[in-house]
């Protein structure tokens, strides 16, 4: 057996996940730890951490509900493949509100890449959304990585028992009264106005499951809708990226202190793939309109060409009947 697949070698990967925020919780393959829910799989090769969120009482349709039931962060690890790549991640952590866009952040700052975020129930109370995380790398940055994000979740309910209800920063007035033109200078695109509002929509294009090239009025666009006023905004909207551009986003928007609320696909067979996250930022018009062209930086047009080509070579015609 290869060492780094050991038995051994997996509990020490999961020593080092489990010690947090100076507490140390000893895991043993002995089945009646405390926790549990940890375990090596070394049939599989995985070491696998969970961490049940016991720190408020939660309900969904009124019922009290048990972390055994899924209110449970979780990373699994197992052997990398890529030359030099000691070990790959995937989990999953279950968060409050107020700590997403904390854990984000901080993720993001130890290599830890989020490949969605969204919620498993309705009609819970208080709200829970979960971020799926992935990586690879040398073992000791990414546990430690996963340890912070852990520690300051932590800390934030240690600070603050009960989740925030709204976001932090001054409220945004109720009457709009936005100036589009500044904003369509930074983010070089033209937009509209309505009842005081601002919105501007950027297409993109892929190729349906069908074989149909969709673009921005079929859904395939990132858009940004302004409202408040100039010196106190809101902006609200949803980037439509290819895969290979989520995390460079997600790293510019969080750094800019816009607040990631859902990651997620809209489509399914499209080619190229996208992903689709959407956000909420407050602030001065220019500043989070300069924040957005940030990001937007951060992506590169999908090449049309390239893959129409690979689609004519693989079948002739690519169009579905109702697409003339």
């Amino acid at each position: 057996m290869d060492e780094t697949r050991s038995p051994t070698n997996l509990f020490n990967i999961i020593q080092k996940v489990v010690t947090a925020n100076g507490e140390r919780r000893e895991c043993s393959k002995n089945r009646r730890n405390p926790w549990r829910q940890s375990g090596v799989f070394a049939d599989e090769g995985v070491v696998k951490a969970s961490f049940p969120r016991t720190e408020l009482d939660v309900t969904i349709d009124s019922k009290s509900m048990h972390p055994f039931m899924g209110l449970t962060s979780w990373v699994s690890f197992q052997k990398g493949t890529r030359k030099g790549v000691e070990v790959m991640i995937m989990g999953d952590l279950c968060l409050f509100e107020d700590e997403v866009n904390l854990a984000m952040s901080t993720a993001l700052a130890n290599s830890i890449e989020i490949t969605a975020l969204h919620n498993h129930f309705f009609f819970d109370n208080p709200k829970i959304y979960f971020m799926h995380i992935g990586g690879e790398g040398n073992l000791e940055p990414i546990a430690l990585g996963i340890r912070n994000v852990l520690d300051k979740v932590k800390a934030l309910r240690a600070k603050r028992p009960k989740p925030a209800a709204e976001f932090e920063g001054q409220r945004v007035p109720s009457d709009n009264v936005i100036d589009g033109n500044p904003i369509e200078k930074i983010l070089e695109a033209a937009g509209q106005s309505k009842s005081g509002m601002f919105k501007i929509v950027i297409g993109r294009k892929t190729k349906a499951g069908c074989g149909c090239i969709v673009g921005k009025n079929m859904g395939v666009n990132t858009w940004a809708a302004f409202g408040g006023n100039n010196e106190n905004a809101v902006v609200c909207g949803d980037f439509a990226l290819l895969e290979d551009e989520l995390q460079a986003v997600l790293n510019s928007l969080r750094t800019s202190d816009i607040s990631i609320m859902a990651i997620h696909n809209h489509m399914t067979f499209e080619q190229p793939r996208f992903i689709f996250i959407h956000y909420w930022g407050k602030g001065r018009a220019a500043d989070l309109a300069h924040s957005l062209k940030s990001a937007l930086d951060k992506t590169h047009e999908s090449n049309l060409q390239s893959f129409q080509e690979t689609n004519s070579r693989e079948n002739v015609n690519s169009k579905c009947d109702h697409c003339d």
